[in-house]
């Protein structure tokens, strides 16, 4: 029969202990009264006591007994400074018992601690680009933007492997993003995530990141659909799931996740920073404005960085610096747009709407922009539709019609590279930059953490201790675009 005990490493007079006791000894084949030796491998992190005879004269440790509600256990109790040899700074150990065997391991949590403080280490130590998993890619604005800051900092990076659910998205990125993020061995994957499998032999990664679906999160979601709890979305409610279990199955050393600010009070976000935080990571969180990056867009953002403990001090979101001037007004932004020309609408249905909405106390109001306006609020994902409360450019000459920002001129907004959006309509242009970001914000996150790895390279422990320049301009080849390894994971069997 087989025991497993997940125990902590404590102390006693001055030596490291392990404390076993219980009617679990003996379902592992442990006796009262046998002896057993120690036998320690630091290399492999693995302690094992061996059963010697009775009269054995060496070192050794008895089983003892206690006696409890007038039922006698076995006891073992490890003391020794082998401990601390093998296992050094751990706080727990895995400990199999199987026919009176007793082997004490690492946790694996532990473990995988220890192997990506190892593998970013050894990459920054030799220059190589980290590897980086994209979840919920879109057109792989975040990613960009993050690499760039990154490559800013003088730190490389690709994307491993990326996951996005729509095909032109994908597509997009795949062919305008090129060898900028993707490379010969990137894996892109479109599906559902909840449909990806991960095994064994998923790629291990240096960073993961993404923009879980908010539609249940923000207050417009929230007040359309009537959801009480940003997690009864029947689509979006649960992946923040699907998210913590590629961070273990990729165990990368820093978790970044970016979501409306709303998000940073729910339920899922609260399971979140438990499960990085049991899982070795110190989460660094904050709401941050696109605005005050340089971008016209008015749009703020949760950020969180998770860093893994023991890579070099802490975050700090007040070291984001601001690269981007932003211009001195929308008008700086805007295509010359004939005044004839038929995107300038009535829009009748929404100004109905508008006064609808203020005799109901709604205080839904429309953003009519005659350019001058130094910033706007947020365009989002179906910006196309021509939805009440989001920006429109009044006609210069006749204000009873407006039009709908440009996908160009909303790239601009957001500070994305207009590249991004090329080749695509303008509904799915507007679709990939409203469900985006704003792009010098989150260049700047990435140029932190690059600068962050930087300082820390020299300073990376092996394990935790307890306490006692910008972007090339890319030129994409005009024969065949760089197309990654499609597919699921079920790739790595």
């Amino acid at each position: 029969m087989t025991t497993i005990i997940n125990a902590k490493i404590g102390e006693s007079k001055g030596l490291p202990r392990v404390w076993m006791e219980g009617q679990k000894l003996h379902h592992g084949g442990v006796q009262i009264g046998k002896k057993y030796t120690i036998k320690a491998d630091v290399t492999a992190k693995r302690l094992e006591l061996i059963e010697v005879p009775f009269d054995f004269s060496g070192k050794h440790l008895t089983v003892s007994k206690r006696e409890r509600n007038g039922v006698v256990h076995p006891v073992i109790d490890l003391r020794s400074g082998q401990i601390r040899e093998v296992f050094e700074e751990d706080d727990k150990v895995r400990i199999a018992l199987r026919r009176g065997r007793i082997v004490i391991t690492a946790l694996q949590i532990q473990t995988k601690i220890r192997e990506r403080l190892k593998r970013i280490k050894d990459k920054l130590e030799r220059g190589e680009k980290l590897a980086v998993a994209s979840l919920f890619h879109g057109g792989g604005v975040l990613d960009r933007a993050i690499h760039s800051g990154m490559f800013r900092s003088g730190v490389g990076s690709f994307v491993q492997v990326g996951v996005e659910i729509e095909s032109e998205y994908l597509d997009t990125s795949l062919r305008n993003n090129g060898d900028l993020l993707w490379a010969e061995d990137s894996i892109a994957i479109c599906s559902d995530i909840r449909d990806v499998h991960l095994g064994e032999s998923t790629p291990q990664v240096d960073i993961i990141c993404g923009g879980i679906p908010c539609l249940g999160a923000s207050k417009s979601g929230r007040s359309k659909l009537g959801l009480e709890f940003a997690e009864d979305h029947d689509d979006a409610g649960a992946l923040y799931l699907d998210y913590l279990n590629w961070v273990r199955a990729t165990n990368p050393a820093i978790v970044l996740i970016e979501n409306v600010s709303e998000y940073l009070n729910t339920a899922a976000m609260s399971a979140i920073r438990n499960v990085l935080n049991y899982q070795g990571y110190d989460v660094y969180e904050t709401v941050l404005d696109g605005w005050d990056f340089g971008s016209l867009e008015r749009r703020k953002r949760m950020v969180v960085v998770a860093i893994t403990k023991g890579l070099g001090d802490k975050f700090s979101f007040e070291n984001l610096k601001v690269n981007k001037i932003r211009e001195s007004c929308i008008n700086e932004i805007l295509d010359p747009v004939p005044l004839e020309d038929e995107s300038w609408k009535p829009y009748q249905y929404l100004a109905a709407k508008e006064v609808r909405d203020k005799a109901a106390g709604k205080g839904f109001g429309r953003q009519l922009l005659n350019g001058t306006e130094d910033g706007c609020g947020v365009l989002g994902r179906g910006y196309k539709k021509g939805r009440s409360t989001e920006p429109f450019i009044i006609h210069p000459t006749n204000k009873d019609l407006s039009r709908l920002f440009t996908k160009a001129e909303h790239a601009r907004i957001k500070g994305i590279p207009q590249v991004m959006l090329d080749g695509v309509s303008e509904t799915t242009g507007h679709e990939i930059a409203g469900q985006s970001i704003c792009f010098h914000l989150f260049e700047s996150v990435g140029e932190e953490i690059g600068n962050f790895l930087l300082k820390s390279r020299s300073n990376i422990l092996m394990f935790p201790k307890r306490l006692p320049v910008a972007e090339p301009e890319v030129v994409l080849p005009s024969a065949e675009p760089v197309v990654a390894q499609t597919g699921t994971m079920s790739l790595f069997h």
